[in-house]
């Protein structure tokens, strides 16, 4: 799927960039943007937890056939790991279930920890998560305190960089494949670097050629919109 970057004028058929808040679901998105642009064929690829902001792409009109395309496309994240608490979610949403001592970590052991998690791996979803089990949400069964087996998925790691901000805390930048839960993602260095960990923010920086740094906020959206201004991008 190619798109151009230039903007097209008010018609019902393109793609959207979105700069998603803090606190809001992906679905929240999609219904803000049916109201705002009165048009009921919008669709989002590569859900964001309501925790997580940054880019979503969403398809308006017929374009919504070409989400698959954009779901498919190689994600670039930037995020802090909080060490030392797991939490019920692996994020800061959950609540913490377990506690362990930070051991003293230099940048050659991060780095070290980090490296072991680069290239193709199996990860198993959490819980707390979006996918249908038997027609049912898993973060539906979770409420309910049923946690059940799941399938394991085949990411793919291909760049993943730490820098510390406090004995606790260290900031992160990584590049995966779709299908890649960085919450777990997180969890499992955690556990490679000898103690627990969750993830306490989470910002998506890119999708394939798409980037965080061209979508609009909620604010200019309504503004454009307003003004009769193009918001959306022309698919070729």
């Amino acid at each position: 799927m190619n798109s151009c970057a230039a903007s097209v004028t008010m018609t019902s058929n393109g793609l959207l960039l979105i700069d998603k808040p803090q606190g809001v679901t992906s679905h929240d998105v999609v219904g803000h943007v049916r109201r705002v642009l009165n048009e009921q064929r919008v669709g989002h690829a590569g859900t964001l937890d309501p925790m997580a902001t940054g880019l979503l792409i969403l398809g308006v009109g017929p374009s919504t056939r070409l989400l698959r395309f954009a779901q498919s496309e190689v994600k670039r994240y930037e995020g802090v790991v909080t060490l030392g608490e797991r939490t019920d979610s692996l994020d800061a949403d959950g609540t913490v279930i377990e506690t362990e001592p930070v051991p003293t970590l230099t940048q050659e052991i991060v780095d070290a920890a980090a490296s072991s998690l680069f290239g193709d791996q199996e990860q198993i979803p959490p819980m707390v998560s979006a996918i249908k089990v038997n027609g049912q949400r898993l973060h539906a069964l979770a409420r309910e305190g049923v946690v059940i087996d799941r399938k394991p998925r085949w990411i793919t790691v291909y760049e993943l960089s730490l820098a510390p901000l406090d004995d606790t805390h260290w900031s992160f930048d990584v590049t995966c494949s779709v299908g890649t839960y960085v919450r777990v993602l997180m969890s499992d260095l955690a556990e490679r670097l000898g103690t627990v960990g969750h993830l306490s923010a989470l910002r998506r920086l890119s999708s394939g050629s798409h980037h965080v740094g061209d979508a609009l906020t909620y604010y200019e959206l309504d503004n454009r919109i307003s003004e009769d201004a193009p918001v959306l991008l022309r698919v070729l």
